[in-house]
């Protein structure tokens, strides 16, 4: 894999089956897919997987896509080998599914993965990039993690905290209008808090006809209506990152 074209910044999924360019290791006890930029860099980007876990291939791209941008991307098994999701689960057992998988648990794991970036990477900037349940993972870490510097928090929100508006680091939050999980009701409310109690920088963007899922969304299954969209999202992504870190 390692001869491979690496992935142009706004597309996705070259193929159904996309395999990744880069290689997984054991951090402590974290099973982590890590791809490395074609020069050395100090940044570094915790790609935070939806619930359909680690190994997805959207989510692999995506960090592909960072590390083509010169980012030491990782992206770790947050559910410690427990079963992602599926499309074939029944939705009336997602709760219960959830409850041994929260995106607030997860502060022993990052952690082990702020150590292996400084100490095996040379990682002096560190960001984070989630996406639904990842996306919950990097507003929760953006409230509280001393050693973020930035987040990109797409389609997802800390829900259960009273205290989900004092970010501590610059983090810009990505949504779809059409999403189904994430109404845009609770976005206006993110964004009228953040407004009234946030004194870091913060940006919250809503991409027209939208749905949950767009910005990682496979090559395959991307009409070319929304194909601007998803483009416009991945560069506002990459933007962030490269003025925060």
């Amino acid at each position: 894999m390692a001869n491979e074209a690496r992935p142009c910044p706004c597309d996705i999924g070259d193929r159904m089956e996309y395999g990744g360019l880069g290689q997984e290791i054991q951090a402590e006890h974290i099973q982590t897919y890590v791809v490395k930029p074609d020069t050395a860099s100090d940044k570094a980007v915790i790609v935070i997987q939806d619930i359909y876990g680690w190994q997805l291939p959207n989510t692999r791209y995506m960090a592909d896509m960072l590390a083509a941008n010169g980012y030491i991307a990782v992206c770790p098994d947050f559910f410690l080998g427990k079963e992602p999701w599926t499309p074939s689960h029944d939705w009336s057992t997602f709760q219960e599914w959830l409850e041994g998988r929260k995106p607030t648990n997860i502060n022993k794991e990052v952690d082990v993965l702020v150590k292996f970036l400084k100490e095996k990477c040379g990682a002096k900037h560190i960001g984070v990039v989630g996406f639904c349940w990842g996306g919950s993972a990097t507003h929760y870490l953006a409230l509280q993690c001393p050693d973020i510097k930035t987040g990109v928090s797409v389609y997802g929100i800390v829900r259960d905290r009273e205290d989900r508006y004092d970010l501590k680091c610059p983090t810009l939050f990505i949504f779809g209008e059409k999403d189904d999980i994430i109404p845009l009701d609770q976005v206006s409310i993110l964004e009228a808090k953040l407004k009234e109690k946030c004194t870091v920088d913060y940006h919250v963007k809503i991409f027209p006809g939208q749905t949950h899922g767009f910005v990682h969304r496979k090559r395959e299954d991307i009409n070319p209506a929304d194909k601007p969209y998803i483009q416009e999202a991945r560069t506002d992504l990459l933007n962030w990152l490269k003025k925060y870190m």
